[in-house]
């Protein structure tokens, strides 16, 4: 009886001519130059940014357009080429009408600009599998794709590739298949995208990130706490929504609330109203101006900071082994003298205005508060654009990666101050350091597999615990001293102590130990974001040890407006820093690039192959199924379909 396996196996492999032929071509793909991969973290919303990182593949197109046309394009003709390949819909609706004026000049920079993105395009394809190649070509137009390719060498007569085109022109279809071109160019240049954690927040549109984001060929995700926040408010878990309205209000980021996921916030506009009518609430003012009453928005982030820290004080209530009694605040809060017992010291408040706060049952929402969280609970559970996005990122995400050597998690494995991973209880058992991201990447996609409906309150709690607890990986610190640092002048208060995880990366043997304990047997290099680096401080995001790295480049203008790429390359890690980037229109007609400063990190005394990585290792299980298959048909265990 064979294997069931290789029954389904042979659906695509059907006789042993087509089995065998597919183990040759997999050996040889084993000895192609591994493919390039990009690492970019803590996105933050930037979504224009983003953008261009990806359309400029972090700097690396720009070298292979020098190389391929340096020595007969002039200054303005490869910027021009590098404004169609980064930025083609903005180049086309600048140049549209000029070429629509004369269909002679059309014709000739349609063409032209053609034959110089297939030049890149097969210099990009020297190096990848037709099959793979054939996957990321536009179907729409893969015909002319291929006599492109193939052109001169192919035979084609030359009329041939004219005739074509002029017809695709006359359907005005010329320009689309630009746009399409230079979009196969940038899918060719990097084998796989990795975002290592925070998509959004801070910055203006997570929405519009993770649009584009869905829209690349091969993209992975590791989950940092800001997402986690935003996928626990999608379930419907309450403390997790507070936050994300509360974190929109404070940097004044309401578009991709209102415009992005169509959620309700008139019910918190009118509770600010009603309950803060007369508030001055200084303490709640928004980091950013813009088209909003500035009063309202602060009085609004006030009512929904109150609702948080009474919802956090709840969690905390309902998970005593989450040992975090000490965060839950507002029961410390003595009304009579304006002050708060924080970690038994008294602190005076600077704002003593709260209505809502019932002494005696002080994480009880009043029912206004209640009537409003309803509401909004409901929005957010109800938004189909909001759970197409955060069921995603649950589908495509996971706790940690290891691609290439590098061991890609967002923020660390909690150690005690002598370096052993500390314990956590995740579905009844004990976990401690990589079992921590297997444990909770269960819990996460067994929340969006039964939706905001079916998923347990349990379930949806640790979305919180990640976004905030002391022994979270994608947090790191003993506390989120939020209400600190709105309420208490003291700012020793607020103070967040990292955990001593964040010391021990610069030691390399420690961070051998965890590359090795991730499966990574040698040479291994640990990647994380979660802690912007102060580059104008002279920090380094490489660790003293030499084996670690932050990414965290402050992508966001909140954090700095830079940022980082690490990319994976066959003869070497490199380090591509980013720096601030105008808008598309106006880098198109300036003609800037953000051009980063690139350092190398390691290189390789031999180009590695597809052979040597993960990849590697699993083409050898598929090729030993398909040899497997072969002795089936040969055996007469099954038979061939010819």
């Amino acid at each position: 009886m064979p294997n069931p396996a290789l029954r389904i196996l042979s659906h695509h492999y059907p006789t042993t001519s087509s089995a065998a032929a597919e183990v040759a071509a997999l050996r040889a793909t084993k000895e192609l130059p591994k493919g390039v991969i990009h690492v970019i973290s803590d996105i933050h919303g930037e979504n224009q940014k983003l953008r261009h990182v990806i359309n400029n593949a972090s700097g690396r197109l720009r070298p292979l357009v020098e190389t391929s046309f340096g020595d007969h394009l002039d200054a303005a003709e490869l910027q021009d080429l590098m404004n169609v390949l980064y930025y083609p819909t903005e180049v086309i609706v600048l140049k549209k009408p000029s070429l629509l004026a004369d269909s002679s000049r059309r014709h000739a920079w349609v063409k032209t600009t053609l034959e110089r993105q297939f030049t890149l395009i097969r210099a990009l394809i020297r190096t990848r599998r037709r099959k793979d190649v054939k996957v990321l070509a536009p179907k729409e137009h893969r015909e002319f794709f291929e006599a492109m390719l193939n052109y001169p060498a192919g035979g084609h007569d030359p009329a041939m590739i004219d005739v074509q085109l002029r017809e695709i022109m006359a359907l005005d279809l010329d320009f689309e298949l630009i746009r399409t071109a230079s979009h196969f160019i940038r899918n060719l240049t990097v084998e796989e995208l990795i975002v290592a954690g925070d998509l959004g927040d801070r910055g203006p549109r997570l929405d519009k990130v993770v649009d584009y984001l869905m829209r690349q060929p091969n993209v992975s995700l590791v989950w940092g706490n800001h997402d986690v926040i935003w996928m626990g408010a999608c379930l419907g878990q309450r403390a997790s929504i507070a936050t994300v309205l509360r974190i929109s209000l404070r940097y004044l980021r309401m578009y991709q609330i209102e415009e992005g996921y169509g959620l309700l916030t008139k019910p918190l506009e009118m509770l600010a109203h009603k309950v803060y009518g007369d508030d001055p609430a200084e303490r709640f003012q928004a980091k950013r101006s813009g088209k909003r009453d500035p009063l309202l928005v602060a009085r609004m982030q006030k009512a929904i900071a109150v609702i948080q820290f009474k919802l956090e004080g709840q969690l905390i209530a309902r998970h005593p082994e989450w040992e975090m009694e000490k965060r839950d605040l507002l029961k410390h809060l003595d009304h009579a003298n304006g002050t708060i017992t924080i970690d038994g010291v008294s602190h005076p408040l600077r704002d003593t205005f709260f209505p809502t706060i019932d002494p005696a049952d002080p994480n009880r929402l009043s029912p206004e508060e209640e009537d409003c969280m309803q509401q909004i609970e409901q929005s957010f559970v109800s938004s189909p654009r909001l759970w197409q996005h955060m069921n995603w990122m649950a589908e495509y995400g996971r706790m940690a990666l290891v691609r290439d050597q590098a061991v890609i998690f967002h923020a660390c494995l909690p150690v005690e101050e002598c370096g052993r991973y500390l314990p956590l209880v995740v579905d009844g058992r004990e976990h401690r350091g990589p079992e921590l991201f297997d444990a909770f990447t269960k819990v996460i996609k067994r929340a969006f597999r039964a939706g905001a409906a079916d998923a347990t309150e349990a379930d949806k709690d640790w979305f919180y615990y990640l976004w905030a607890g002391p022994l979270s990986p994608l947090f790191g610190k003993d506390r989120m001293a939020t209400l600190e640092t709105y309420l208490i002048a003291d700012k020793a208060t607020h103070k967040e102590h990292s955990n001593p995880w964040f010391r021990w990366i610069h030691d390399f043997d420690f961070c051998d130990q965890i590359a090795r304990d991730m499966g990574v047997e040698g040479g291994g290099l640990l990647v994380n974001g979660h802690v912007p680096v102060k580059i104008d401080k002279g920090e380094n995001p490489v660790k003293r040890g030499g084996n670690a790295i932050t990414i965290d480049g402050a992508f966001s203008e909140a954090y700095g407006d830079r940022g980082y790429t690490l990319i994976l390359g066959p003869e070497g890690d490199t380090l591509a820093e980013h720096h601030a980037f105008p808008d598309p229109k106006t880098a198109v007609l300036e003609g800037l690039d953000i051009i980063p400063k690139m350092t190398v990190l390691r290189t390789f005394g031999t180009p590695r192959k597809v052979r040597d990585t993960e990849r590697g290792a699993e083409i050898d299980i598929s090729i030993n199924l398909l040899l497997q298959l072969i002795d089936a048909y040969r055996n007469g265990e099954l038979h061939e379909k010819k």
